[in-house]
């Protein structure tokens, strides 16, 4: 029997926690595809997932990780629009097609065994075939799933975003950086927050970002976005923090702009809460949870990167080894990382 090297977390105290087995690899059932797995993109979830604050279901043993890119290696005798060899990407949740995540008991990670294997079936439903023409390396299309999708999501999961509209993101992150790169596409004018200098003139220079605010030396950034709009504010803003950066992006925000509500990353007393509804109410706003995304919408983020010839960030690789991988989760917790972080699988 073909064995396969998989990653479990017997339990989600620490990063330390994570643990190789040697398990079979699966043969797909009618509807399934058997996939030899070549990168996985990390993101903040695996993170708190592994050290037992992920705040959604989580299986116990669970693979962790959900974003992958691989070739098919055998199809179940149902699949028809698939063959060996074809590339491929998966969405994370397996039972949402299209429309809003009904609940969060079907994600790759979470509630199913996710990606970080060397192979892996799943429903051809829920996967998403990269046209030939695609240049997309495997640890940019891995780097796609969860951002490409969230993204999408925030910008055409409700009124659409159009060109000559300004969009805001906190931070340098993958969903940051990605949709800096899809906006920038799109014709919108975009600006970014970060801590750090440097990390700002990388970003202003390598992905094109309009107008850059470091949070640090302006505390109050919200009022640099209204100089920089001449009073209007951000259309969209890509809200990374939660808590503790709300009240600032509504005041960013424009009249009956747009707040995509992505990240917990900044905490906030429960004593120094903000009246979100009444901040909220006071700009007409539109505040949206966004819960990753559907195939659809990863798929349309697909076409657009491979339309328009677009490059993913991928800013550091790592190899297939426990000690490489919990490496990997620590680099990103210190949140070093502009764009993506992969695990090269094969």
């Amino acid at each position: 029997m073909a064995m396969q090297k998989v990653f479990r977390l017997p339990q989600r105290t620490s990063l330390q926690d994570l643990k190789l087995e040697l398990e079979a690899i699966p043969k797909p059932k009618a509807h399934e595809v058997l996939i030899r797995i070549r990168h996985v993109a990390l993101n903040y979830r695996d993170i708190a997932v592994a050290t037992g604050i992920y705040p959604f279901p989580v299986k116990d043993n669970v693979v962790p990780c959900s974003d992958m890119a691989g070739e098919v290696v055998e199809i179940g005798p149902a699949v028809q629009d698939l063959t060996e060899g074809d590339k491929v990407i998966s969405s994370i949740d397996l039972n949402t097609p299209y429309g809003a995540m009904q609940d969060w008991h079907h994600s790759l990670g979470g509630s199913y065994d996710g990606v970080l294997r060397e192979f892996i079936t799943l429903p051809n439903s829920a996967l998403v075939k990269i046209p030939q023409e695609s240049t997309l390396s495997f640890a940019g299309l891995s780097a796609l799933v969860a951002t490409g999708t969230t993204v999408w999501n925030a910008f055409y999961g409700n009124t659409p975003l159009k060109p000559g509209q300004t969009v805001l993101f906190l931070g340098t992150g993958g969903v940051s950086i990605t949709g800096l790169i899809v906006a920038r596409a799109a014709g919108a004018r975009t600006i970014i927050t970060s801590s750090s200098d440097a990390k700002l003139r990388y970003v202003q220079n390598t992905y094109g970002a309009d107008y850059i605010i470091n949070y640090k030396t302006t505390p109050a950034w919200s009022q640099e976005v209204l100089d920089i709009t001449h009073g209007l504010g951000a259309d969209y803003v890509f809200e990374n923090g939660g808590a503790g950066t709300i009240a600032e992006s509504i005041k960013a925000v424009a009249y009956g702009g747009s707040i995509a509500v992505i990240g917990f990353l900044a905490s906030c007393p429960q004593d120094r809460m903000p009246d979100v509804a009444a901040l909220a109410l006071a700009k007409g706003a539109l505040i949206r949870g966004i819960m990753i995304g559907s195939k659809e919408h990863l798929q349309n983020v697909t076409k657009f990167f491979v339309s328009k010839n677009l490059t993913v960030p991928v800013e550091k690789e790592f190899g297939f080894t426990r000690d490489e991988i919990i490496e990997a989760l620590g680099y990103m917790a210190t949140g070093q990382h502009i764009g993506k972080v992969c695990i090269k699988v094969a």
